[in-house]
């Protein structure tokens, strides 16, 4: 579904001007939309610990230096806009960019996650015209993010029951985001965007399979057990929290839809699972 509110034709105030920040540059999607940005033209400013000036969402001082001149905002919170508190953090930097005269912000979201859909509405108090995308669990978690460890050794392990994911590509979710980044019309819309098909984790786990030639299993574990197994990999105690609560509270059927954010967004269809593996077997990332 995808649902536009307070839509202009007009930039908005400084949109022509200024690099374009981009906030988790380093990231699944905020490196892919720098990537996006730059082959339009755009200056983009990457925001991150290592950074010069420095960033981190826990410390606002940071805030300002790395905001002060930019046009444009790319938000994606880390480590993800459910954890708790994510909310008025995220609201906090929205306010202080508006301040500081940033024209349009693009809020990467989830897809009903309470604690997201407070941040959307906290966001857009302060900055109407925020463009939101949402988004499903990334292809990418496949081979970039916390399962390629356990593709790798072809036998991958998780809390989840037969639920369906409509698991989107992460150049989708960047190609939405760019655009809306850099094209007036895009402003204040939402874009829920998916991939093409629901699948579950032990069909997309098939298709890697067919992809590598290898098989790749899939095993349901007990919550309790997946804590400890995550522990007892050195996984710390608030990204085992995050990990636990996305697979039992968020995988509960509540995502077993598709919509057509990047049909909306962009007039073409979403990648479908199947080629992106093919295009990450290619690569390696996979190789034992």
């Amino acid at each position: 579904m995808t649902t536009t509110t307070n839509p202009t034709t007009t930039p908005a105030a400084g949109a022509a001007t200024g690099p374009v920040l981009v906030l988790g540059g380093t990231g699944t999607t905020g490196r892919r939309v720098a990537q996006r940005l730059r082959e339009a033209g755009r200056d983009v400013r990457i925001a991150s610990r290592a950074g010069r000036p420095p960033f981190q969402w826990a410390d606002p001082a940071t805030w300002g230096p790395i905001l002060d001149g930019a046009s444009a905002a790319y938000v994606a919170h880390a480590p993800d806009l459910a954890a708790p508190g994510a909310p008025d953090v995220v609201t906090a930097f929205a306010r202080e960019a508006v301040r500081r005269g940033v024209g349009r912000l693009v809020l990467l979201s989830g897809r009903g996650e309470e604690e997201a859909r407070r941040a959307e509405d906290q966001v857009r108090r302060v900055a109407p015209g925020t463009v939101v995308v949402r988004a499903s669990f990334f292809m990418q978690d496949f081979d970039e993010k916390f399962l390629v460890e356990q593709v790798r050794a072809g036998h991958v392990r998780l809390p989840v029951a037969a639920v369906r994911e409509p698991f989107v590509d992460a150049e989708d979710v960047a190609a939405v985001a760019a655009a809306a980044l850099t094209d007036p019309r895009h402003t204040g819309a939402t874009y829920e965007v998916s991939g093409p098909e629901l699948l579950t984790f032990a069909q997309a786990l098939a298709l890697v399979s067919a992809a590598t030639g290898r098989e790749v299993a899939f095993t349901r574990v007990p919550v309790a057990q997946y804590r400890r197994e995550l522990d007892g990999q050195g996984v710390p105690p608030d990204v085992v929290d995050l990990l636990t609560y996305l697979f039992t509270e968020v995988l509960d059927g509540r995502g077993e839809r598709l919509s057509r954010g990047v049909q909306d967004a962009l007039g073409r269809e979403p990648g479908s699972f199947a080629d992106y593996a093919r295009r990450a077997a290619a690569t390696g990332a996979w190789n034992r």
